[in-house]
């Protein structure tokens, strides 16, 4: 079972840091590659805003109370590097973007902003980053409400664009009432409504398994006397994994704390940090999976969706493993298989997922899903064919061939039913993975 370490920080005018560090229940293979392919899908499910190509971004909108009795609302935008077109800039490489906003209400007037944004990096391969690389944030003052926020997100070098709405209801934040779980970054507190709410969103909240730290701000406003709240954190099951309360003094208008939950055993999937009791409650969704850059939270479908990745020792390793050893075996894979250890993300899984989620598309009706066929898996490992040859028929059946020239390797996939179901030769199976080896040696 995961037993989570918590820990409460009163915050009062101290800042407090998250420093990134880059439930055994099996879902059917559909669903794993449903959230591995279909992010914005999910994120849509956790109450974001969620968009998918051509330039992807999820997002949030938290709020706070405000001066008098207006509440504050932050919208945070998560945006990856790699879905802006950067250009060279002297030494560096710049992209630009926009960001547009729309918040509609019935009891207030609408909202309507616009903002233009620069981002500069002095590494090329900075401009390929696919993590929560960009950060965006905007403040606004609103009156309490339910309103409907509608956000795009312009590429003016390409004019690519994408759009997301979401539901958002701004509390009115009485004596005696608290903020629902608000995930961050970073947190510096505040005592009174007047200041400013200094924090750093985290858009997706998403913690990868085995390293991050999980931190949520919660504040409370206008405790006549000591008061304690209750907090429950309760995973994808329904079941409750943390019981623990939340104190407040009265001593400040506003008293802040902050949760930190370090994931240190399975914490795998959503994540529903609940504060308060009854029809006074409030909720956050976060998610831990094994990466920010991807929804994969299940450990045995993880293992199995890598069995064409090579390292098969270490893969061994990693599904007989105890349940507490494997967080750590889990980061250890992460960064030994890491070709670029410099950078964040690891660019050897991102390609052999990117190639997952294009054969799983482009094969299909063989019965399994295409990253599982033959062509599925000679193009997952060793990508695009220079040539393909498509329509030769023998005894045996129509014929497929595709030519590596670099590899010098050219094989032939069998419809032998002629059923739509192609099978490499027994020639061509032991031709690719002579090859395959002969790659992979290389790699190392």
């Amino acid at each position: 079972m995961f037993r989570p370490r918590l820990s409460l920080l009163l915050l009062l005018a101290a800042c407090s840091s998250w420093q990134r560090v880059g439930d055994d229940s099996t879902p059917a293979p559909e669903e794993t590659l449903t959230s591995l392919f279909d992010m914005p899908a999910v994120y849509r499910t956790m109450g974001r805003l969620a968009a998918g190509p051509p330039l992807p971004f999820v997002g949030t909108v938290v709020f706070a109370a405000g001066p008098g009795d207006s509440v504050k609302a932050i919208l945070g935008l998560s945006i990856e590097n790699r879905a802006l077109s950067f250009q060279k800039d002297g030494t560096a490489f710049v992209a630009r973007y926009r960001v547009e906003m729309f918040l509609e209400s019935e009891t207030a007037p609408p909202i309507r902003f616009a903002r233009d944004e620069e981002v500069r990096v002095t590494d090329f391969a900075e401009t390929m980053r696919n993590d929560e690389s960009i950060l965006f944030q905007q403040l606004y003052h609103v009156r309490a409400g339910r309103y409907h926020v509608t956000v795009s997100i312009r590429d003016p070098a390409s004019s690519r664009q994408s759009q997301a709405s979401a539901d958002f209801v701004a509390p009115d934040f009485t004596a005696a009432s608290f903020t629902a779980p608000i995930l961050a970054y970073q947190v510096t507190g505040r005592r009174t409504r007047a200041q400013d709410l200094s924090l750093v969103l985290s858009p997706r909240g998403t913690v990868s398994y085995g390293g991050d730290t999980l931190l949520a701000l919660v504040e409370g406003y206008n405790y006549a006397v000591p008061t304690a709240v209750p907090l429950e954190i309760i995973d994808n099951l329904d079941s409750v994994i943390l019981r623990d309360t939340l104190r407040f003094s009265g001593e400040h208008p506003v008293e802040a704390q902050v949760v930190r939950l370090v994931p240190d055993d399975q914490p795998l999937g959503e994540l529903r940090l609940v504060v308060g009791s009854g029809k006074e409650s409030k909720q956050t969704v976060a998610l831990v999976s094994f990466s920010s850059a991807w929804i994969l939270t299940n450990y045995a479908e993880m293992v199995d969706l890598l069995r064409y990745f090579g390292h098969e020792d270490q893969l061994r390793q990693l599904k007989k493993a105890p349940s507490d050893d494997r967080p750590r075996l889990w980061q250890e894979f992460y960064r030994q298989t890491d070709p670029v250890p410099v950078t964040p993300e690891n660019e050897a899984l991102e390609q052999y997922f990117g190639r997952m989620a294009i054969a799983n598309q482009r094969f299909t009706n063989e019965e399994v899903p295409g990253w599982r066929t033959d062509r599925g898996m000679v193009f997952i490992t060793l990508g695009e064919p220079d040539e393909i040859y498509n329509g030769d028929t023998t005894i045996q059946g129509r014929v497929i061939r595709w030519t590596y020239t670099a590899l010098r390797l050219e094989v032939l996939f069998e419809d032998q039913a002629a059923a739509g179901r192609f099978r490499l030769t027994s020639d061509s199976r032991a031709n690719y993975e002579r090859v395959l080896a002969r790659v992979r040696r290389a790699d190392l």
